[in-house]
């Protein structure tokens, strides 16, 4: 059959994404990886790229962490690309995730394939899902874009066909990047060009990882071109070890891993996933694209809750199969100004002498799985379509079939940008961009009204902001820019404007979040309980309540105000009340009110925390405190009474997030 493109619909089970968190993230954001120390000595570009422009902000992007659990069918909007010999689903609307990739002759599913949408809290700005093929841009960790709608359009392909283009502006860096998936006739590949571009007059910081989740099997083995790996893992250190089967073997290993595995320069850039039968699916690239990885959760009991926490019950888990531009995922490379980068990847099945795919010479596997990769699909051919793809980066696209963001229009609007083959056209302007252009046209920023809209935070963005007519709103969004620049005083100031022109609470939350990343507790307290009583008498939207009083209930917590705590916990919107997070926050407050019988009552009712992030160990920490003081009683709380008490009261499994 020819290959079509053609839009489609997928039905599943799906949780409520929730809206964005309208408080604007002001505090840095927590990385799993920020403590990460290395063991032995590292390569002396390595270590420049990891020093390179590391994320200290989440800024301008908003959080997605009102998302829930509760599953219900669902329809979503998808592109199915389709030859003879694979069928390959695409959801634009959800970071143009790969949902599947079907071999039809032997009808085997290349890919884990989630049978069920269930964000959890891994994304860098909350919300992510698990399964697929995704795209991670921006900085180390799964991309803000991992559930935000993409362009796409159908677009001309270099053999003569059709292939899907997504494209988008990614937010963190200021950079716009594509994603062409088109399939040759009669290929068992599917092709992925992909580019990124640096439009502006500075250097930019790029990171890029594709994310490939596959099935792991009690045989299941990852291979790559490597015999050494960078392993990071449950003790935070980036160590320099030989592969061997821990590092092979998704279920081999205990805890969770990284495994980066170092390929050698000039060896073929591939990465494969294979069954007991030597079976399974294999990614390769162009040269650009050097990094390949295997992570995996571990058979241990805190990785089997997350597999479980993931998907429905009884789904199998899954291993991730990784390839980006860097040897780790704690660099980033510096693109000049007005430069570009792209490359092609490739995916299909691979099938492979099971004898020697798990023997125990490895060197004997790896070469059996790159010379059957060279049969099936050889190194040449990659880079030949390659460069048959370099000129139809930049055709028009064609049919729209799904509609981003306006952010990229805005930015087109602003620099007068040219993207040949990513258009960012001035119609997907909307409500949220609408304040910004009458910034950029008139000099004069628009009130927000009771709640401020999402601010922008580069410098030609602060140039404009602070040559804008004085007002509330342009002095608060000043504000927002200047923290992000690192110039906290001035932000302060213009926070302090804001609120003496009439923006209360926006500004008092501001100030409050500033007054806790200086160290001043008490002084945030007291910012944090007036904002929450100027934003109930400005009836904000739930939203917005929910959101402040997460921030206002810890804060009063940590200036020793339970009972001020208490009172704005009791306060907050009924749904949000019932949320996990306020529930274990009912039970902090209780514990620092004397409680402690009480804030154990709220741990026995039982409760999911939905937003729980990767890392986060913060169920555990509250669990203990309070078994510390059920045994100290009004005693103080001894190294023998935090042994008593994790004997007598043991996590349960429920409440068990922990990954160290």
């Amino acid at each position: 059959m020819a290959t079509t493109v053609r839009p489609a619909v997928l039905a599943l089970p799906a949780a409520r994404l929730g809206s964005e968190n309208p408080l604007p993230p002001l505090l840095p954001p927590r990385d799993v990886h920020q403590d990460m120390r290395a063991v032995d000595a590292l390569p002396v570009d390595m270590v420049r790229q990891m020093r390179y422009a590391p994320l200290r902000s989440l800024l301008p992007v908003r959080r997605l962490d009102d998302y829930g659990r509760e599953r219900h069918p669902a329809e979503f909007d998808a592109v199915v690309l389709e030859n003879d010999r694979l069928r390959v689903t695409v959801l634009p609307s959800l970071g143009g995730r790969v949902h599947s990739l079907q071999h039809k002759p032997t009808g085997r599913s290349l890919l884990y394939t989630n049978p069920v949408l269930q964000p959890a809290g891994f994304a860098l700005n909350g919300a992510w899902f698990s399964g697929g093929i995704e795209w991670n841009i921006g900085a180390t960790g799964h991309s803000t874009l991992a559930v935000a709608p993409l362009h796409a359009a159908r677009v001309p392909a270099p053999d003569g066909g059709h292939m899907l283009r997504l494209w988008e502006w990614e937010r963190l860096r200021d950079l716009p990047f594509q994603v062409d998936l088109w399939l040759p006739e009669g290929s068992d590949f599917l092709y992925v060009g992909v580019r990124v571009r640096n439009p502006h007059d500075r250097p930019a910081p790029v990171y890029w990882w594709s994310n490939t989740a596959v099935p792991e099997g009690p045989r299941t083995r990852v291979l790559a071109p490597a015999d050494t790996a960078w392993h990071f893992g449950h003790e935070r250190a980036l160590r320099h070890v030989p592969v061997g089967t821990d590092g092979t073997y998704p279920l081999r290993a205990e805890r969770h891993g990284d495994f980066f595995y170092d390929l050698p320069e000039g060896e073929r850039r591939w990465i494969a996933s294979l069954d007991e039968d030597g079976r399974g699916l294999v990614q390769t690239s162009t040269d650009l694209l050097r990094g390949r990885k295997l992570f995996f959760w571990g058979t241990g009991a805190s990785g089997r809750r997350w597999q479980r926490w993931l998907t429905e019950p009884g789904t199998g888990g899954y291993a991730e199969i990784q390839a980006g531009l860097a040897r780790t995922q704690f660099e980033h490379l510096r693109l000049e100004a007005g430069g570009e980068l792209a490359w092609l990847e490739a995916y299909g099945p691979l099938a492979a002498d099971p004898g020697r795919v798990h023997g125990a010479d490895w060197a004997a596997a790896r070469a059996e799985v790159a010379g059957r990769l060279e049969e099936a699909l050889p190194r040449a051919t990659v880079d030949a379509a390659y460069a048959a793809w370099r000129p139809y980066a930049d055709h028009e696209p064609g049919e729209t079939l799904a509609t981003g963001s306006g952010w990229g229009a805005l930015e087109v609007e602003r620099g007068g940008l040219d993207l040949p083959g990513t258009p960012f056209r001035a119609a997907t302007l909307g409500a949220e961009q609408a304040p910004w252009l009458r910034l950029l046209r008139t000099g004069a920023f628009a009130e927000d009204g009771p709640e401020p809209g999402p601010s922008l935070v580069s410098p030609p963005w602060r140039e404009l902001l602070e040559a804008a007519e004085p007002g509330p709103s342009a002095a608060y969004h000043l504000g927002i820019a200047q923290w992000h620049a690192g110039d906290r005083s001035q932000a302060v100031r213009s926070w302090e404007r804001a609120l003496r022109a009439g923006l209360t609470w926006p500004a008092l939350r501001a100030l409050a979040a500033a007054d806790q990343a200086d160290g001043h507790p008490e002084r945030a307290a007291d910012r944090y309980a007036a904002a929450v009583t100027e934003a109930r008498a400005a009836r904000v939207s739930r939203a917005a309540a929910t959101a402040l009083a997460g921030e206002a209930v810890p804060a009063l917590l940590d200036a020793g105000r339970a009972d001020d705590a208490a009172a704005v916990l009791a306060a907050a919107p009924p749904a949000a009340r019932a949320h996990g997070r306020f529930r274990l926050l009912r039970a902090r407050v209780l514990l620092a009110q004397g409680d402690a019988a009480g804030a154990r009552a709220v741990f026995d009712e039982g409760f999911d925390m939905d937003d729980v992030r990767e890392g986060e160990h913060t169920l555990a920490e509250v669990w203990y405190a309070v078994a510390e003081r059920l045994v100290a009683g009004e005693g103080p709380v001894t190294e023998a009474v935090r042994a008593r008490a994790r004997e007598r009261h043991p996590l349960p499994a429920r409440y068990d997030f922990r990954t160290g």
